[in-house]
């Protein structure tokens, strides 16, 4: 009767740094032998986000290819195996047909034990996934703000645009030279020239931009006017 411990990090950091990790196998490892259990295998799935169904996460596909009749997974929390309540469910039920026991550390062990319990498993996992939803939604919100008072947001600077580190750090501000680029780009393709074409007219007055750059900045340009 081979036991499986199962813990993940969403994040590289996470998983070189090891706290989380650590702080998952030592709650199983605690777990196992207060029930008696003998750990065969602890899964470790690092860096892998709760958004990828476990079956299809490198180290929890091979886990599932291993299980048979008999076999037990231990994983410190709800959320370490799944990314919603209907994920969770079908694989549990996927889990029951083939014999395979499943123990959740946070939900008291293991949760097919009686009918109580697969109801606290249902209820627990649906407000796992609402609580998921609300955080998205106010890291979409905070997103929105802060791209509404012209925040840096992370990835390649905007052309026409320093990030501020002084008092108001992570603030775009103008950048003139860049600035008067912009208005040249819209000007030339008012007048109808293609994206390379503006790009090779910006290169003749040492502006090295390519015609793709050229195309995100109307983009944006029209955004930021809309």
């Amino acid at each position: 009767m081979p036991v499986y411990g199962y813990v993940r990090v969403s994040t590289m950091r996470q998983a070189s740094e090891g706290e989380s990790l650590d702080v998952q196998k030592r709650q199983i490892e605690g777990y196992a032998l207060m029930h008696g259990l003998t750990i065969a295998e602890i899964v470790i799935e690092e860096g892998i986000s709760g958004s990828t169904p476990v079956a299809k996460r490198p180290a929890g596909s091979a886990m599932f290819g291993k299980l048979i009749a008999g076999d037990i997974i231990i994983a410190a929390k709800l959320d370490r195996l799944f990314r919603s309540a209907i994920d969770a469910l079908s694989v549990q039920t996927e889990l029951k047909a083939k014999g395979v026991k499943l123990h959740l550390i946070d939900l008291g062990g293991d949760i097919a034990g009686n009918g109580l319990s697969k109801l606290f498993f249902t209820i627990a996992s649906a407000f796992a996934e609402a609580e998921r939803d609300r955080i998205r939604e106010r890291v979409t919100q905070s997103k929105a703000d802060q791209r509404g008072r012209g925040r840096y947001l992370g990835g390649n600077r905007p052309f026409g645009y320093s990030i501020s580190e002084d008092v108001d750090a992570g603030a775009l501000v103008e950048v003139p030279s860049e600035q008067a680029a912009i208005k040249r780009i819209g000007s030339l393709r008012n007048k109808g020239l293609s994206y390379r074409a503006i790009a090779e007219a910006l290169a003749r007055d040492g502006i090295a931009v390519s015609h793709v750059a050229v195309k995100k900045i109307l983009a944006r340009a029209r955004d930021v006017d809309s």
